[in-house]
């Protein structure tokens, strides 16, 4: 590892926070498109495959579940994200609040199209006052979030996090996270994503991320020491109920992305 794989490794919470903003690329939306934030992060993605059925049930008339064909989360027709908002910007570049989030996806495309998009099915967002978000299926919820980082004298760097949420709805999740880090790459993309209250509504994400798999079933890495996830209430307990199988873990120790509406929906 370089000396400058190193000092990334080291980052902690405030130079996170500065390293998110750093590498914020500026993109100019297109006239047919609106700015409507710009957003520093630190993620955790788990992406799990549920039953056909259940996953199905979650989807809107005319959308049908697309697994992964391809990559580390290959088979995972579910994806659980959690989400700590370091830094948000409003479409002006001024501060605004920022909110820790447990963020539920399917990988989905419409009946008669060929695009897999993702779509949010259901979350929970901490302190209330977020939700329920521009998706309008986020709970108000109450969280306790710890991420800590250590290198040892044999320069070998270790994460640990968790992560709790607990919904005023009765639904809770939690995950408890151990592992080693690997060296991240940086990748750049565009997302859609759709609403499953909504489908019509979408927002368009233009994302700069650094990734770190650090569990895959197709890949066979593993660099996991301590894992527990569990969730429950009214809505999780029905998904997420301990049969679901694990695909992937992915650590995104910064992610940094910004995201636009199209001029026909924004407000």
């Amino acid at each position: 590892m370089t000396d400058a794989s190193n000092e990334d490794a080291m980052l902690n919470r405030t130079s996170v926070i500065a390293a998110s903003m750093a590498l914020v690329f500026i993109v100019q939306a297109s006239a047919q498109e609106k700015l409507v934030g710009t957003y520093g992060e630190a993620r955790t993605s788990l992406a799990f495959n549920i039953p056909d059925a259940t996953v199905q049930k979650l989807l809107p008339q005319g959308w049908l579940a697309s697994p992964f064909s391809a990559g580390p989360a290959k088979g995972a027709n579910l994806v659980v994200t959690f989400m700590d908002w370091l830094v948000v910007q409003d479409p002006d570049g001024k501060p605004t609040n920022t909110y820790s989030h447990v963020g539920l996806t399917v990988p989905a495309k419409q009946n008669g199209t060929e695009a897999t998009v993702a779509m949010v099915v259901a979350g929970l967002s901490a302190p209330p006052g977020y939700a329920p978000g521009p998706y309008r299926n986020f709970g108000a919820a109450k969280s306790i979030i710890a991420r800590t980082l250590r290198i040892d004298d044999d320069g070998v760097s270790r994460a640990e996090e968790s992560w709790q949420f607990e919904g005023e709805s009765g639904d809770t999740i939690q995950l408890q996270l151990q592992f080693v880090r690997g060296t991240a790459r940086r990748s750049k993309l565009e997302a859609e994503v759709h609403s499953a209250m909504k489908p019509e509504f979408y927002r368009i994400y233009r994302i700069d991320e650094a990734v770190d798999v650090v569990r895959s079933a197709d890949s066979g890495t593993d660099r996991v020491q301590k894992y527990l996830f569990k969730a429950s209430g009214p809505q999780f307990s029905a998904l997420l109920n301990g049969s679901e199988q694990l695909v992937s873990i992915t650590s995104f120790p910064w992610f940094s992305r910004q995201a636009f509406l199209p001029v026909s929906q924004a407000k």
